[in-house]
């Protein structure tokens, strides 16, 4: 048995009070100890580092960016913050090998790239911008929820307000270069995606749709190519749902996706090496508006965040067949959007 540690990115607008963190045991799934570890405004979002450094979405007045923290210490040592006017990125990511940290801003439509220095703290080395709007009201500017790295070690980007993925080639100094740009369906919504193992294909979630498609990736062009979509909610759900988080397990069988509205989690079954889909289960998440969620370091449990209802659930996965079972509900957490273990 051992005890791992997970942090919990959270919304700070009721009674949540910044990052926590809980301990988990790897041989039952139950979390216990949960704990405040750093005061921070709406830290929705964070990411962390090989070196052991977080990087979390933070807002202060009226500026908002990327705070850097050593999670070395309790509290978490605040290394840099770097603000600009505006509203908070909605997701960070990070390039280990050439040492880069990447921030995706909704609502400002734009991505920013950051170097990491010596000491945690970050650079900013470039800043790029999306245009365009969708259909849907939810679509009215571009709206960049997802930002991060190609298998091939490009940067990815999801504007769920223009039903776009483009893809940047990214140079040793954080320099972007726009190098294809592939549109989903009206009003898909794009959220965020995920890589089958061997880089082949990619599988995207339209937050707006409650849709999951499998796209082709090629590595010589960097751009996508649709192959299907299938439904993450039942047929019959007629009210409000948005798609949030998905994962895919490391051999590339199975993927989960969290229903906020049908609070659920859909599970996939992959076949033909990665390129066709199935939905296999739809388990109820036992709270309200799951946000992110993420495996264990083994995979066999995926923990879930519940917004609404302020609790953290926590599922027993069979590797063999993908599916779910229940094991912990109602772990609190306040507001809880982000899930990640640490290193």
């Amino acid at each position: 048995m051992t005890v791992h540690h997970v942090l919990f990115g959270t919304y700070t607008r009721q009674s949540s009070k910044g990052i926590y963190e809980a301990d988990f045991n790897d041989a039952t799934g139950q979390l216990s100890e949960p704990r405040l570890v750093f005061e921070a405004t709406n830290p929705t979002y964070l990411a962390i580092s090989k070196a052991n450094k977080v990087y979390s979405v933070e807002k202060r007045g009226d500026e908002a960016g990327v705070l850097a923290l050593d999670n070395a210490t309790r509290p978490m040592t605040e290394l840099g913050i770097n603000l600009t006017e505006g509203s908070a990125p909605a997701y960070i990511g990070i390039d280990e090998d050439r040492q880069f940290v990447f921030a995706g801003y909704y609502h400002r439509g734009m991505v920013e790239v950051f170097k990491i220095e010596g000491d945690g703290s970050l650079t900013l080395q470039d800043t790029w911008y999306n245009h365009g709007k969708g259909p849907r009201p939810e679509q009215d500017a571009a709206h960049v929820h997802f930002t991060n790295l190609t298998p091939d070690n490009r940067l990815v980007v999801v504007d769920l307000g223009t039903d776009e993925v483009i893809t940047l080639d990214l140079d040793d100094q954080g320099a972007m270069t726009e190098v294809a740009r592939y549109q989903t369906e009206a009003g898909f919504g794009p959220r965020h995606i995920r890589f089958s193992p061997d880089g082949q294909y990619a599988y995207l979630l339209g937050e707006l749709s409650s849709l999951l498609s499998v796209l082709k990736y090629d590595a010589d062009t960097g751009s996508f190519a649709h192959i299907m979509t299938i439904s993450t909610i039942p047929t019959d759900w007629d009210d409000h749902n948005g798609a949030a988080a998905i994962r895919v397990s490391s051999d590339g069988r199975f993927i989960y996706t969290s229903n906020r509205g049908h609070d659920s989690v859909s599970v996939f079954q992959t076949s033909n090496f990665g390129s066709e889909i199935e939905l296999i289960q739809t388990i109820d998440i036992e709270g309200s508006f799951p946000r992110d969620m993420n495996f264990d370091p083994a995979e066999k449990f995926l923990v879930v965040a519940n917004q609404k209802t302020n609790n953290v659930s926590v599922f027993a996965r069979d590797t063999e067949t993908g599916e779910l079972e229940l094991v912990q509900k109602d772990f609190p957490i306040p507001e809880s959007v982000r899930v990640t273990f640490e290193n």
